[in-house]
């Protein structure tokens, strides 16, 4: 279990790596509402049960995620002319 980061920890990432986890997030969130609706189609308890832990498994990833762009800051572009 993952205790909440009291400490601002100061890190920067590149806009492109932003990117990359905004998509994995948007893919993570679709696949659990698309993995959430199939629960009316399974029968058996069991299947329901660990088709609901990757629905829940999915929405926290997502979460984290989303945690972690909150605390990161734009990676700033390296001046062209160096003083």
């Amino acid at each position: 279990m993952a205790l909440p980061c009291t400490v601002q920890e100061g890190f920067e990432i590149s806009p492109r790596f932003r990117k990359t986890v905004e998509e994995r997030i948007a893919r993570l969130e679709r696949d659990a509402d698309y993995d959430e609706a199939q629960l009316d189609r399974l029968d058996d308890i069991d299947h329901i049960r660990r088709q609901m832990r990757l629905v829940a498994v999915q929405r926290a990833e997502a979460l984290r995620m989303r945690l972690f762009l909150d605390r990161a800051k734009n990676l700033l572009p390296r001046p062209l002319i160096e003083m």
